[in-house]
């Protein structure tokens, strides 16, 4: 494993509980139906409900949509500016000298989406717990409920590393760079483009492989796959270390499964094409691919 620092399992974490440095975050939002006729793929609900009900001891709730993206955009979960993400990491307890472990229910895309957020802004002692909520619970680990009663302030300076956010100019611009190979994280019918897509037209961008997220967790224990099993994953779709590797999905959330494993399998040029294909899929200017015959 690259970077031990990055992932942490249930019993080690079971074990750190209580101690002064460490923060724990539940990063849990839920993906709800639109009403007819909307514009939007699906309404961004926090799991705070879920959190009050259980969570693990001490942890603070973390609001992606709420508090750490862009309201500038009706796109969903886009990287907000620097400045905005130092005001809400600190107000949640961030800082130099914490040890962070972010989790949550259902997929471990909530927490691997932060994770790449903190990588991104130089933050390199976070830790994503395996298996989120659903492993801790089923090995009837410490829980509690109620209110998040928060952390105390810090300051939290970043130190933003560049490139590990791209937009739909950018990836155009790869479209023909032998340099570079996309992968999509969705699932093997909406890259095919035989399913309809909430994000507008089905497909996929362009020559972009395919390495859903999904089979990158285990199904039924919700952690990740060995990483021997994941690198073939990704060898067999031509992603080698050598390429710089633009990894979407539909709204940059589950791709960031992808971009961790990577990351953990030692590759260093990696990035997130931020608007995935709630932006791509619906802007017709741009190209879509898909197997669907005519």
């Amino acid at each position: 494993m690259r970077d031990p620092k990055a992932l942490i399992s249930t019993q080690e974490l079971a074990t750190a509980l209580g101690q002064a440095n460490l923060r724990i975050y539940d990063c849990t939002t839920y993906l709800e139906p639109t009403p007819m006729g909307s514009e939007d793929p699906y309404i961004a609900v926090p799991g705070v409900a879920t959190f009050e009900q259980a969570h693990i001891p001490g942890a603070d709730f973390l609001d992606l949509q709420g508090e750490f993206s862009d309201k500038a955009t009706r796109l969903r979960f886009m990287m907000p500016a620097t400045a905005r993400l130092e005001e809400a990491f600190g107000r949640h307890g961030i800082g130099k000298g914490t040890r962070v472990v972010l989790y949550s229910i259902g997929s471990m895309m909530w927490a691997t989406r932060f994770w790449w957020m903190l990588h991104s802004l130089g933050f390199d002692d976070a830790a994503v717990l395996d298996g989120g909520l659903d492993k801790w619970g089923a090995e009837s680990l410490p829980i509690e409920s109620g209110p998040a009663k928060g952390y105390p302030a810090a300051p939290f300076k970043a130190a933003p590393r560049p490139g590990l956010f791209v937009d739909k100019a950018s990836v155009s611009a790869a479209l023909s760079d032998r340099g570079t190979v996309i992968v999509n994280a969705l699932g093997r019918q909406f890259h095919q483009g035989l399913e309809p897509s909430r994000y507008g037209r089905p497909g996929r961008i362009p020559a972009s492989v395919n390495v859903p997220a999904a089979q990158l967790v285990d199904a039924k224990g919700k952690h990740f796959i060995p990483l021997a099993d994941a690198a073939a994953k990704f060898e067999a779709e031509g992603i080698s270390k050598d390429k710089r590797v633009v990894c979407y999905c539909g709204g940059g959330i589950s791709a960031t499964i992808d971009l961790f494993l990577l990351h953990q399998l030692g590759y260093d040029n990696l990035t997130l094409y931020d608007g995935s294909m709630g932006e791509w899929a619906k802007d017709p200017s741009l190209p879509i691919e898909t197997d669907a015959k005519p």
